[in-house]
């Protein structure tokens, strides 16, 4: 095969995925392999090279017996960073930019996503030694501090954070607690906990019907940012998170911050 046949069957392969996804609806949420080759027009050995790549990439899930398909955490991740591109993103910009511009350290936004957070804006330090994950990461929301922030003021109950916590060391009563002490004092914060050195502190951001609609965070290295420092930055934080927060049309009183880290 040449390069250039080659090429063209590359391109034809994305554009016949593209439609199995395009074939789902909210009126048809799920999908049979045999109710998607009367929407789209392949074979039957095709179609199931396709949906299984999709389901690799994590586009489609299979459910039930006999086996039926729907969208996947992928569609909901690139929906996520679509959204928060149009208001979300263009809003927290000038509040990213005085972090940043202060701070000198990584400045990041995260939106919560079910059991993940997704990054949808970051500002890597300029400094030598840093930190950065890079827009559209994902992490669980109930490791870091940036995704234990957006939990503490999400109303999740216990059942929730347990089914939250499936595949990690953390225990429920532990975390439980962590979250008691994040809303005493307003932020959270992480040492060493996902990258070894690296210390986050974070403040919840709100939407105008009062829920919490992300987080912003700092992290940078722990040869810096030191329990004054960290104090100062949930301080920087706690009032640009407010200001984000009054865009985003919130009109309540924000979380406190207690003298201590």
């Amino acid at each position: 095969m040449t390069a250039t046949a080659e090429k063209t069957d590359n391109v034809r392969a994305v554009g016949r995925a593209l439609e199995i996804l395009m074939a789902f609806s909210e009126d048809a949420p799920e999908l049979s392999a045999g109710e998607l080759l009367k929407r789209v027009d392949l074979s039957r050995p095709t179609l199931y090279r396709l949906l299984y790549t999709l389901e690799e990439h994590g586009f489609l899930v299979s459910v039930g017996e006999p086996q039926r398909f729907r969208l996947g955490p992928a569609v909901a991740r690139l929906a996520h960073v679509w959204k928060g591109s149009l208001d979300l993103k263009a809003l927290a910009e000038p509040v990213l930019r005085r972090l940043w511009e202060e701070t000198r350290e990584t400045v990041a936004m995260f939106v919560p996503q079910g059991s993940l957070r997704l990054c949808v804006a970051e500002l890597p330090s300029p400094q030598p030694l840093t930190f950065k994950r890079g827009v559209g990461y994902t992490e669980r929301i109930v490791r870091g501090a940036t995704g234990r922030v957006i939990l503490a003021y999400s109303h999740v109950t216990s059942d929730e954070l347990q089914a939250y916590l499936q595949g990690t060391d953390l225990k429920l009563k532990e975390l439980e607690a962590e979250l008691a002490a994040t809303r005493a004092r307003g932020y959270s914060t992480s040492h060493s906990e996902l990258i070894p050195g690296a210390v986050a502190v974070a403040v919840p951001i709100f939407d105008q019907s009062g829920a919490v609609a992300g987080s912003v965070g700092v992290y940078g290295p722990e040869v810096r940012l030191g329990s004054a420092r960290v104090r100062e930055f949930a301080q920087l934080l706690a009032r640009e998170g407010a200001r984000l927060s009054a865009a985003l049309g919130f009109e309540g009183a924000m979380p406190g911050e207690a003298p201590e880290v």
